[in-house]
């Protein structure tokens, strides 16, 4: 019988993606291995490969589609002597069984190494019973839109679904205009303060603030995936992390010397060092001369790393990527400043794999480049912590010997998460960072 081709899970935290292009048409016969499918994650956009021979007998979804679940079907492939005509009706809505399936095939799959958005910390807590209409027959939601709708006080019969076989999923809810909101027959007080606690909480929906800006002129941007993730996860970060900030100022006349002279050395091999590249390296080495603040935190435990494997953010157009230089401490400085360039190039490019961003106990944030003096970044759990550094000026400096100097200084302020770092620890780290940078031989020693 023809096989259902499935959305697929290109990294262990997707729930959902953009089918962006289709590389065969109905008809095409396909190889396993061939091309399928361009789809685009939140981060990235990757290739999708056949699994199965056969004939591409239908394309269901079409491209360019945005808010496809993982495993909905988006084609039918035909086997050998099958035609388009096997292709029977739309199968029926799923079971209550269907609907308790493993989370790795549910839109509420739980990640397997990164940081959940934060609707994860309400998955936790069990959803609403699955609700009826009108008619008495079961309305299909997942666990996740049930318990937003709950939370906002919407009717489920009202909203329109979305997901494979019309089941209501999270951005339905989410999208769902406030007149879907089943209106009680005699609210009680406490009833009647429950939404507004919940919009003080939240803020005010898209509507009411379109309403405040009537009559003005605006263009409204729709937020794409890797936004709406960015929104989430960082959200979620800054309520839930106990952050607690360490500064520092660092002089870089050292390095920015040494840094020339090995500048010179390296031209005849195409390799320009960064300050970036000695930060990524200092941070590396203190993470291995300071072993418990190499950590990340696992919810009940924390996690000790070996490896100093250390992410660094890269803006791109609309948002931004931390791709992962792993081993990063026992690496030269030329091989990192090589990986950077090209991971920071394909990130850029959307082109990393999620292996390359995912993973890492602690994060490099650089401002400097664009003026910025100082700056408070949020820790991107699980790490536990993040380095957000300034630009290097000239500053006047006391020397040791009491006299009056100029030097460049580079502010640094370092996010901790008070979890896994306290206050001693994570200054110990920090001095240690410091002193590499001031005495940048040290760091190839």
């Amino acid at each position: 019988m023809p096989t259902e081709i499935l959305m697929p899970a290109l990294s262990p935290t997707m729930e959902e993606g953009t089918l962006a292009k289709w590389l065969v048409k109905e008809g095409d016969t396909v190889a396993s291995g061939d091309l399928l499918a361009e789809i685009e994650t939140d981060k990235a956009t990757m290739e999708f490969e056949a699994v199965d021979e056969g004939v591409i007998g239908k394309i269901l979804i079409p491209e360019g589609s945005e808010g496809v679940k993982v495993n909905s079907p988006i084609a039918v492939l035909l086997e050998e002597g099958e035609s388009a005509d096997d292709i029977g009706a739309t199968p029926a809505a799923p079971t209550a069984a269907a609907d308790k399936a493993a989370p790795a095939a549910s839109e509420e799959a739980a990640p397997a190494s990164s940081p959940a958005p934060a609707e994860a910390a309400a998955a936790a807590t069990p959803a609403p019973a699955a609700p009826q209409g009108a008619d008495g027959n079961r309305i299909f939601a997942s666990p996740l839109a049930r318990r937003i709708a709950a939370d906002k006080g919407l009717d489920l019969a009202a909203i329109s679904g979305s997901g494979p076989r019309g089941r209501i999923v999270k951005a339905d809810v989410e999208n769902a205009k406030p007149q879907a909101a089943a209106a009680p027959a005699a609210a009680t007080p406490a009833a009647a303060a429950a939404p507004a606690a919940a919009a003080a909480a939240t803020g005010p929906s898209a509507d009411q603030v379109a309403r405040m800006y009537e009559g003005r002129s605006y263009e409204e941007v729709k937020l794409d995936g890797m936004r709406k993730t960015i929104a989430a996860r960082l959200t979620e970060a800054k309520q839930t992390v106990p952050h607690f900030y360490l500064r520092r100022d660092i002089q870089l006349d050292a390095l920015l010397k040494f840094r020339g002279e090995l500048n010179k050395q390296l031209e005849a091999r195409g390799v320009k060092l960064s300050v970036n590249d000695f930060i990524i390296k200092a941070c590396a080495l203190a993470l291995q001369a300071v072993p418990d603040a190499n950590a990340v935190w696992a919810g009940d435990r924390v996690l000790k790393m070996e490896a100093s494997d250390v992410a660094v953010a890269v803006a791109i157009k609309g948002g931004l990527f931390t791709p992962v230089l792993q081993n990063s401490d026992t690496k030269s400085l030329s091989t990192l400043s090589t990986e950077m360039k090209d991971l920071a190039k394909r990130a850029r490019d959307r082109k990393l794999a999620p292996h390359e961003y995912q993973g890492g106990s602690f994060a490099i944030s650089n401002l400097g480049m664009f003026g910025i003096d100082n700056f408070d970044a949020i820790v991107n759990p699980p790490h536990a912590g993040i380095l957000a550094v300034g630009a290097g000026v000239k500053k006047p400096v006391v020397g040791a010997d009491g006299e009056l100097a100029v030097a460049t200084v580079m502010s640094v302020t370092m996010s901790v998460d008070h979890r896994v770092i306290d206050g001693a620890l994570g200054a110990e780290l920090l001095n240690a960072i410091k002193d590499n940078l001031e005495n940048p031989m040290m760091m190839l020693a």
